[in-house]
């Protein structure tokens, strides 16, 4: 059996306040989540929020639509984790999540990052019937104001760089 390469931090606590960049891949990247292709024509952000914004005008197929549902449960679900941003590509997603502190600094109770993710693919595999994600996920902990907006960047670009994505399958 293969080995995986450990990806998380040791002795990191994943729990703590601050920016996360995640990204959860398909199985065998299979693009699940568009019908069509991304038409950078039509394809535009929404911002609903101060510092959250969505993607507009992507041909979600019905397992995208799921998987949209879920992510804009997120908040509710984990009220002291805020999904900020986030985008769908054909066979993975990208998202940004910020725990937060109190008012006095300390953290608010929030559940882990690989919590959060198991919960979030969880709920859409009960909704889809069937497991359709990689087994685990790649989580970057976002350490300072240009990592973020390095971050934030790639995830409003990348539905216009698909083609030249490393996670970019022609079915």
């Amino acid at each position: 059996m293969t080995k995986r390469k450990a990806t998380r931090l040791k002795n990191f606590d994943y729990s703590s306040p601050g920016a996360y960049f995640i990204t959860m891949c398909t199985e065998n990247r299979k693009n699940y989540f568009l019908d069509g292709l991304i038409d950078p024509q039509v394809f535009n952000w929404r911002s609903v929020g101060a510092n959250c914004v969505r993607p507009q005008n992507l041909p979600l197929s019905n397992i995208g639509k799921i998987v949209l549902e879920e992510l804009e449960r997120w908040n509710q679900t984990h009220p002291a984790a805020s999904l900020y941003s986030y985008v769908i590509m054909p066979n993975h997603l990208h998202i940004m999540v910020v725990i937060s502190k109190d008012e006095y600094g300390r953290p608010q109770v929030a559940p882990t990052v690989e919590r959060m993710v198991k919960q979030f693919k969880g709920a859409a595999t009960k909704k889809i019937g069937v497991s359709i994600w990689q087994k685990s996920f790649i989580e970057h902990v976002i350490r300072n104001k240009n990592d973020y907006e390095t971050r934030s960047n790639y995830i409003y670009e990348n539905p216009l760089r698909w083609y030249y994505d490393e996670l970019y399958v022609e079915e």
